[in-house]
């Protein structure tokens, strides 16, 4: 029998068949577990309620409650973007395809090999695009020696070349987003646990599914401003234009043609170019839809400036539930990159602010951050790195800030490999 009950009578040896609440509020990662310890009872107190299954573990004691019964009732997520997962802590057993990329290398290691990568990208993805534009046929066999470095460095530690590749300008935008969107799609495969080649397919698709943007007209393109109607009717014919070359080249596979087809495609079938929804979309569409718009709204544009990590992941949490993206993927999405992605701008328990530098190897909601600002004294204090999951503090996350409000301008030097 499943029973929703409020949090302050969940008891050690209930099983927890969901919790209630949005998924981005807690810090739990499996579909079930059951309560065996104090630290999961005082992990499960940041929500109001849960659904226990008591075929499964304890029943509500006696008289303590009136409790929903939802017996010979499919429970299916309480909340649209919710969803109940287990704690890393404890002796139950980590699903491999639940947990976080395991990171053969540190951060900091691996971003000095990331940013040589990302520059070869930068050079190789101009070509690519002139080519395009002067008519020449596509070739992407040469992309894939590309795609392998990428997918490398994403398995050495995921966070470094993502991180990088959301550093553009204005100017490479149309490039840079290209090598950000294949990186993306990369750990977004391997967090779904897609096999190699897949995930090589994958990263190919991030790589060319904006070529169609080449035969858009440059003072569109680069319109320093809101598109007008007439001029966004023309941007949406990028998808189109993309897969007409991508045909006439070599070495394309179904996975990229797909993606750059319909990677503006939304579940609830309101995208472009043919209106497809839920499973009409296939998987690898809908990685491209996630990864693309992450990339898009972080990333300077000419028109406006990026949007912070951490809030953007919370403003397409709530697209998700709209139905722009697939429920699924995009929690894959999240786990792949963090709640709170390299770069974000953090307040602490403390009062301090921070950087998020590194995902956390325990838990989503508790990064390494670059601590450098007060809020007590309003002003800087000397930079500090702090694991929030090591175990040794006992700060942590209250709030996403907008560096804008802040007025910092360029706290991307805190994430950034420190000068010696």
């Amino acid at each position: 029998m499943l029973r929703k009950i409020p949090i302050q009578h969940v008891r050690i040896g209930m099983f927890v068949h969901e919790v209630c609440g949005s998924w981005l509020d807690h810090p739990f990662w499996r579909a079930s577990f059951k309560i065996d310890t104090a630290r999961q009872l005082q992990q499960l107190a940041v929500v109001k309620e849960v659904i226990i299954d008591t075929s499964k573990g304890l029943d509500v004691a006696g008289g303590e409650t009136q409790v929903a019964l939802m017996d010979d009732v499919e429970v299916s997520t309480v909340e649209a973007g919710s969803s109940a997962l287990m704690p890393l802590e404890g002796p139950l057993e980590s699903d491999p395809d639940e947990a976080p990329l395991a990171n053969s290398v540190s951060f900091q290691q691996e971003i000095v090999r990331a940013s040589r990568i990302v520059e070869q990208s930068r050079g190789a993805m101009k070509s690519m695009f002139n080519d395009a534009r002067l008519g020449k046929a596509v070739d992407t066999e040469h992309c894939l020696p590309l795609v392998d470095d990428i997918t490398q460095s994403v398995s050495r530690n995921p966070g470094a070349i993502v991180s990088l590749a959301r550093l553009k300008t204005s100017d490479d935008y149309t490039y840079m987003h290209s090598v950000a969107v294949c990186a993306l799609m990369v750990a977004l495969a391997k967090q779904l646990g897609l096999n190699d080649a897949d995930t090589r397919e994958a990263g190919l698709a991030g790589l060319v599914h904006d070529l169609g943007k080449a035969l858009m007209p440059l003072e569109v393109l680069n319109k320093p401003g809101a598109l007008t109607p007439a001029e966004f009717t023309i941007m949406k014919g990028h998808p189109e234009a993309g897969h007409r070359m991508l045909v006439e080249g070599r070495g394309v596979g179904p996975i990229p043609l797909d993606v750059c087809l319909h990677h503006h495609e939304k579940v609830n079938g309101k995208g472009y170019p043919k209106g497809l929804q839920g499973d009409e979309i296939s998987l690898f569409a809908k990685m491209g839809a996630v990864c693309d718009v992450y990339d898009a709204i972080t990333s300077n544009r000419p028109y406006k400036a990026g949007w912070d990590p951490a809030d953007s992941i919370q403003k397409m949490a709530q697209w998700a539930k709209e139905g722009h993206f697939d429920e699924r993927i995009f929690q894959a999405f999240v786990k792949s990159i963090g709640i709170y992605p390299t770069g974000s701008l953090v307040k602490l328990k403390s009062g301090r602010l921070g950087v998020v530098v590194e995902q956390g190897s325990k838990s989503l909601v508790s990064p390494v951050v670059r601590v450098f600002y007060s809020t007590k004294s309003n002003e800087p204090i000397t930079p500090q790195l702090i694991d929030l999951g090591d175990g040794k503090t006992t700060d942590q996350i209250v709030s996403r800030e907008s560096p804008a409000n802040w007025g910092f301008k360029h706290i991307d030097q805190f994430w950034l490999p420190q000068s010696s």
